[in-house]
């Protein structure tokens, strides 16, 4: 069983970090074979500019990340993405990554029919995406449309054949205790992660 993490924030000092950490002690602590995606330390460049857009229905790309991290996930068995939600919504970067590395074509990660889309990698049959922000999860469910939920989590990562989808998160980052952190980071240390 291989785990993924997918991995997005740009300062090492954050909370999300943090969380990080502790989703990489829990792995260890269970023997569990990991690889990470670090979309900032990679350097890992969001834009869809004109060459990759004309290559996207062969399947292609010109840029190498892409390769290497759509070959990562079609050898994993689990996904855990960890991100901050920025304005109510995943980071621009993440939205990159799904709009760069999701390539249409049999055998990628979904190819389109008729009937709509049809997600290729099946192979991941544990997804997980954890979350940070400065609202609480009911704000983000009852005023802001729950888009992580409905969009993110029940519809492009479902599109996509990501299956067993559970999202975990952890609001009113800003106020929060000392306490409250390391509660929830013992959490995340002794989660069961299929």
């Amino acid at each position: 069983m291989k785990t993924l993490i997918v991995y997005c924030h740009p300062y090492n000092k954050s909370f999300n970090h943090a969380v990080l950490t502790a989703v990489k002690e829990n792995l260890i602590q269970n023997k569990r074979d990991f690889n990470i995606i670090d979309l900032y330390q990679d350097g890992f460049n969001p834009i869809y500019d004109r060459e990759e857009l004309r290559l996207f229905h062969e399947g292609g790309t010109h840029d190498p990340l892409v390769k290497k991290y759509l070959t990562m996930l079609q050898g994993a068995t689990t996904i855990i993405f960890i991100t901050p939600l920025w304005w109510n919504s995943i980071p621009g970067m993440l939205k990159g990554f799904i709009d760069k590395v999701m390539k249409e074509g049999t055998g990628l990660s979904h190819t389109v029919s008729k009937t709509g889309i049809h997600g290729e990698l099946t192979n991941i049959k544990h997804t997980y995406v954890l979350t940070t922000s400065t609202s609480p999860k009911f704000y983000l469910r009852l005023f802001c449309g729950n888009a992580i939920k409905k969009i993110f989590i029940n519809q492009t990562l479902r599109q996509l054949g990501m299956q067993d989808r559970h999202w975990l998160h952890f609001g009113c980052i800003t106020n929060s205790s000392l306490a409250r952190r390391q509660k929830y980071l013992s959490k995340i240390e002794k989660y069961h992660f299929k």
